[in-house]
């Protein structure tokens, strides 16, 4: 193919533009070339690698900080304020667990025992999402008491609906704002922008310091990780409303109010319940997370269970977040289905509805009666089966263990040396200065002027934390995990584009995987690999992959088939279409699935500090574990955070510039 033609211009033209532009993976491998030139001569100078125990005067400021504000609760009114909305959290939330999950003292018993939650479950499922939902709702309540963890499965669904009550209340009036005022949008999206970019884990340790540890601490932290789904689709879908629609209610004579109530919310409906969805699903991730600040529910026997290195007992409750997390996100989008349904039918069978609802709820509350009043109801039934359940996978993973570890040591030894060690010597063996430096440059490749300014700002702010060593080390296993994702992403996504049956069966388990908490993706990663940093990696890789592969697949799918039919009949063969034609068409969608898999990787990682993960994961669990390194656990945070957003703004760039935006 001429130059003529690939650049529209004259042969001469084109031929300047490529001098004056060179591609950006050359420029990519010049600076790495020169990056390891100097790496050579200058390893293991100026990296600011500081012991595992050690200690900077900055991070024992901030433990003195905190120190400071505790002895001030009596004269600083933020901690007034906030020890104010912390005791009303702690009333609600213990009301909460006395009536349906904890002794209601002196009854031994809550004040609504588990018939009666079940009944009512039952009975708000099949008003919001169909009787099919119900039997999945009534089976999964079910499944937590026989499971033995049917007070744990309830503090944690009493963490995740407060939280996403309060994100509600206060999310869709922002939403509503939002869509009705550029204004609002201008300066709350970066707000939500943030708050989406911070891994969870990163929420908990200063909101100890208004909120204490516990219940309020959980539901804080639970209510701002969830709030800005909601607000970001709910406002997208109430925008969506059609042009026309708005004219023909304008010319009707309607104010901005009635238009809002009687069109606007009621055509966003649909929408709106899918903002819920993504918010309660938010919600139940960061509540099993808060058993880091002893937040009540499932996350409490899954973090000791890791830290014991029992598989067979993080299995078990880790079964019943993922019982938990495909109930909700099943029940909300069924929800969501059957508004569009009702809306399209036109109040068709309403009356029915609304008679079985009576019948079925008078039922519910004959149920909830027996519940309160015979102890058999109360108090869910002693069962073995958790346990066994427990034995035999601990004895399975054992088994596993012992007959796969040449399988699986080979695996992480190859990695390790392939992959992990060079780029970690090359990251964190680099001086600080130079390390920088080439970040700068690389992020200048990608993301342009404004990336590399970005990254600019976020480096020095990691180098202000004094955990630039760690910071380092922490970004080698994100950049490591984040290669092999989009490995994966890339195989299985062209797969899926090119294949609608692999697509068809494929799809739903990438759906299922999404919806899975991170701490449950660390515990198969534990039974293969051990408690090492590799183990984090493995664990990344399974709870990112997923978005990213259906990211992969519908860049490809976006390929119009008339240039892919154009390549075959020119001859080309399967392998040089995809090569040559879907891949270099599809390149915005590879690089929004880099994105999100580097902020999936990120937030996983930081987690694995639980299994061996070290660096700055180990930093932040020290920072929960011991009161004297909470200074450095802030730190590490603070840190962790400038590398999301440095990752996260310069890959959002890098989209932008190859056509494709990340919403």
């Amino acid at each position: 193919m001429s130059v003529t033609a690939v650049r529209g211009g004259s042969g001469v033209e084109g031929i300047g533009s490529l001098l004056r532009r060179p591609p950006g993976w050359l420029l990519g491998v010049a600076v790495l070339a020169l990056w390891i030139a100097a790496w050579a001569g200058l390893r293991g100078n100026d990296t600011l690698a500081l012991p595992g125990l050690g200690r900077t005067g900055l991070h024992d400021w901030f433990t003195g900080l905190k120190g400071d504000l505790i002895d001030s609760r009596e004269s600083n009114v933020l901690m007034q304020v906030t020890g104010v909305l912390a005791d009303l959290l702690a009333s609600i939330g213990g009301w909460l667990q006395e009536l349906v999950a904890q002794p209601a003292f002196p009854r031994p018993v809550p004040q609504v025992g588990w018939l009666g939650v079940i009944a009512v479950a039952a009975w708000l499922s099949h008003a919001i999402a169909g009787w099919r939902i119900t039997l999945l709702v009534v089976a999964s309540f079910l499944s937590f008491g026989l499971l033995g963890l049917w007070e744990d499965s309830l503090d944690t669904l009493i963490v995740t609906f407060f939280a996403v009550g309060i994100a509600l209340a206060i999310g869709l009036p922002l939403a509503v704002w939002m869509a009705t005022s550029k204004t609002v949008t201008t300066l709350l999206t970066p707000v939500l922008d943030v708050l989406q970019t911070v891994p969870a884990f990163i929420y908990l340790l200063p909101l100890t310091l208004f909120f204490g540890i516990g219940l309020p601490a959980a539901v804080a932290a639970t209510f701002l990780y969830a709030l800005a789904p909601v607000v970001r689709i709910a406002a997208h879908g109430i925008r969506s409303v059609a042009a026309s629609t708005l004219e023909a209610t304008d010319s009707l004579g309607q104010t901005g109010r009635q238009r809002l109530l009687q069109v606007q919310l009621p055509m966003a409906k649909k929408t709106i319940i899918v903002g819920i969805n993504q918010t309660v699903m938010a919600a139940l991730s960061m509540a099993t997370i808060a058993a880091f600040v002893d937040g009540p529910g499932l996350g409490q026997p899954v973090l000791r269970a890791l830290s014991a290195q029992q598989v067979g007992t993080a299995f078990v409750a880790g079964f019943c977040i993922v019982i938990m997390a495909v109930m909700l996100d099943r029940t909300t989008t069924a929800a969501s289905v059957r508004a569009e349904t009702v809306a399209r039918a036109g109040g068709r069978d309403v009356r029915r509805h609304r008679i079985v609802l009576a019948v079925s709820g008078a039922a519910a509350l004959v149920l909830v009666y027996l519940s309160r009043t015979y102890l058999w109801a109360a108090e869910f039934p002693d069962t073995d089966l958790g346990s066994s359940v427990a034995a035999a996978v601990q004895s399975g993973a054992d088994w596993v263990t012992s007959t796969f570890d040449v399988v699986t040591s080979g695996v992480k030894n190859q990695v390790t040396a392939l992959l992990l060690n060079p780029l970690q010597d090359l990251l964190a063996n680099s001086p600080w200065w130079l390390a920088a430096v080439a970040i700068a440059a690389f992020a200048l490749v990608l993301g342009g002027v404004r990336g590399c300014l970005t990254a600019g700002v976020c480096l020095a702010g990691i180098y202000l934390t004094d955990l630039w060593n760690d910071s380092m080390v922490t970004l080698t296993m994100v950049l490591v995990a984040t290669l092999l994702v989009m490995v994966l992403a890339v195989v299985l996504g062209v797969w899926m584009a090119r294949r609608p049956s692999v697509d068809t069966v494929l799809r739903p388990v990438l759906d299922a995987g999404q919806t899975m908490p991170p701490f449950v993706y660390l515990i198969p990663a534990l039974l293969l690999f051990g408690p090492t940093r590799f183990t984090a990696i493995v664990a990344a890789v399974i709870y990112a992959a997923p978005v990213a592969i259906k990211l992969v697949a519908d860049g490809i799918k976006g390929v119009s088939p008339t240039t892919v039919e154009a390549a075959t009949a020119a001859g080309s063969t399967p392998w040089q279409v995809i090569t040559r034609v879907q891949l270099p068409m599809a390149r915005g969608g590879l690089v929004l699935a880099a994105n999100q898999g580097l902020l999936f990787v990120l937030s996983m990682t930081v987690i694995g500090g639980l299994v061996g993960a070290g660096a700055l994961g180990y930093d932040s669990v020290l920072g929960f574990s011991q009161g004297e390194f909470f200074g450095k656990g802030i730190a590490a945070g603070a840190a962790i955070v400038f590398l999301g957003i440095m990752l996260d703004r310069v890959t959002r760039r890098a989209a932008e510039r190859t056509g494709a935006g990340v919403h």
